[in-house]
């Protein structure tokens, strides 16, 4: 597809401006899970990219040196083919990761007791998963750039890749927590509690039914512009497939798959399963008990005496 540079940086600049809004809204949590620390390495990257195909367009001489290399307009189309590549390319093992990330902090399988250790961990992955999504690109891949044979201060507009992985993870994710409550709501569980020893019986239907509406509650509108870019011959540019927005609805519907899936109806009751973080759906639930009227809330994002 052919998009013109100015359009380029508008879309370029929109999406910065979004990202880094997400991540001022999501700033008490957003360090405390591998997304989190992905979606601020991202919007770090797109900024650094949009300044720099800015910077290369908007120059007098259509050219700039920088370390003794000529770059110019050539270079802003062939920059934003390389990062829309990658893009392309981070979609399902951020996914995985993430969903595997999520697991670990709802079942407690593995668990840091300093906030700042947990961070520097997914930072960590983070890096490393971007060196190597980068080596695939460049060694593995069949990507090939696309540039006009015309003079560099004549170029006006560049071949832009398009991209597919978004709605395809989007299908896969929905189908999955479509499957997960069909599944779930299938059983109920019976739960003696060690204090009292009396005995509670807490349906997985009605955990379900709480996580369907909680994530639908949210993200309804979202899910129905996904419908229409679905419907509707519409192409994503791969520069604008991964973005904090997106990785925000990722995150809810991995913990709304999870959640289905898992289902620790008895652990959420006591408090004992940590959801993990979600500025956007509010994970609560509400457990009736059997002899007696009282309600057990569990509220999101309790992670002991981390914090960030």
């Amino acid at each position: 597809m052919i998009i013109s540079i100015p359009s380029i940086l508008i879309g370029l600049g929109g999406k910065c401006l979004l990202n880094w809004t997400l991540v001022f809204i999501q700033r008490n949590n957003i360090c405390q899970s591998f997304l989190g620390v992905f979606s601020v390495s991202l919007s770090v990257i797109d900024t650094a990219l949009t300044l720099s195909v800015t910077t290369l367009h908007l120059h007098t001489d259509g050219y700039v040196i920088l370390l003794g290399l000529k770059l110019t307009r050539f270079h802003v189309c062939l920059l934003v083919q390389i990062f829309g590549q990658i893009y392309s390319a981070l979609q399902w093992p951020v996914v995985v990761l993430a969903g595997l990330d999520h697991f670990c902090t709802l079942t407690q399988r593995l668990q840091f007791t300093i906030a700042r250790v947990r961070m520097l961990f997914c930072l960590s992955v983070t890096g490393f998963l971007l060196f190597l999504t980068a080596l695939y690109v460049f060694l593995l891949s069949d990507f090939n750039p696309v540039l006009e044979e015309v003079p560099y201060n004549q170029i006006h507009q560049c071949w832009i890749l398009s991209t597919s992985y978004t709605l395809q993870v989007a299908m896969l994710l929905l189908l999955s927590l479509g499957y997960a409550a069909l599944h779930a709501g299938c059983s109920t569980r019976l739960w003696k509690d060690q204090n009292t020893d009396q005995s509670r019986t807490l349906s997985r239907k009605n955990v379900v039914y709480q996580t369907i509406h909680v994530f639908l509650n949210t993200w309804a509108l979202f899910l129905f512009f996904l419908a229409v870019l679905l419907l509707l011959p519409v192409r994503i540019p791969a520069y604008l497939g991964m973005s904090v927005a997106w990785l925000s609805f990722v995150n809810s519907t991995l913990i709304a798959v999870l959640l289905c899936a898992v289902c620790p109806a008895s652990q959420l009751a006591q408090g004992l399963a940590a959801v993990p973080p979600d500025s956007f759906c509010e994970w609560r639930f509400k457990f009736s008990l059997a002899e007696d009227d009282r309600t057990i809330l569990h509220c999101e994002n309790t992670h002991g005496t981390d914090s960030v």
